[in-house]
């Protein structure tokens, strides 16, 4: 198998969406290569705990409210066009990440981490729910079969608090400047969302070097 690690954030659209393509092309691909890991990657390090009002973000984000539905009008287009219908207007607050990051390593022990990944997407972005609650977040490890008791206890703690920050920090000191940002084999990094084509392409190059994974 082939490690493919993913730097990516749950409040990322375009970490969903590139989610979402990848998923289109392991799903019609014969033989998958990859063993998939995903990394902390916080698109606001410095956002307070609690987070703060959506509106107020993006505006100040993107320089103002027209600037930021020109974004979002954008993104919204590129989910639709990946099968996706974002819902955006149900979002109120911003999240800081740090907690869904944690819940994201330790479902990743578990072997639980991708239905993770994905419930916290559909969670933010379908839902719009707070993924920063520790109830939400529980829930989310729940459904994903890992205890929820131990979950809470976890965020209730600091628990690999300084671990995450450590390895957020260690990714921007790798080059890692936006995400998705996808590196196969520790060495070919693969940027942004990339349409199931590019990676189909990609794993019938891998396969046909490696041999078709049984």
């Amino acid at each position: 198998m082939i490690k493919l690690d993913i730097f990516s954030d749950p409040i990322c659209p375009w970490c969903f969406i590139g989610k979402t393509l990848l998923d289109k092309a392991l799903d019609e691909a014969p033989s998958n290569p990859f063993t998939i890991e995903y990394h902390p990657f916080q698109l606001n390090p410095d956002m307070p705990k609690g987070g703060m009002d959506r509106r107020t973000y993006l505006e100040t984000k993107f320089g103002g409210k027209k600037e930021a539905l020109e974004v979002y009008g954008r993104i919204a287009e590129a989910a639709e066009a990946a099968g996706l219908l974002l819902n955006l207007e149900a979002i109120e607050r911003t999240p800081n990440t740090l907690d869904a990051h944690r819940v994201i390593h330790w479902a990743g022990l578990e072997q639980r981490q991708l239905p993770v990944v994905s419930m916290l997407f559909d969670a933010y972005f379908m839902q719009g729910r707070d993924i920063e609650d520790h109830e939400v977040l529980a829930d989310i490890a729940d459904s994903a079969g890992c205890d929820a008791a131990v979950i809470q206890r976890l965020l209730a703690s600091d628990s690999d608090s300084d671990d995450i920050r450590a390895r957020d920090a260690h990714a921007r000191e790798r080059g890692v400047t936006g995400v998705p940002t996808h590196i196969i084999a520790g060495q070919h990094v693969v940027p942004g969302c990339q349409q199931p084509e590019l990676w189909r392409k990609l794993i019938d190059e891998i396969n046909g070097q490696i041999g078709p994974v049984q």
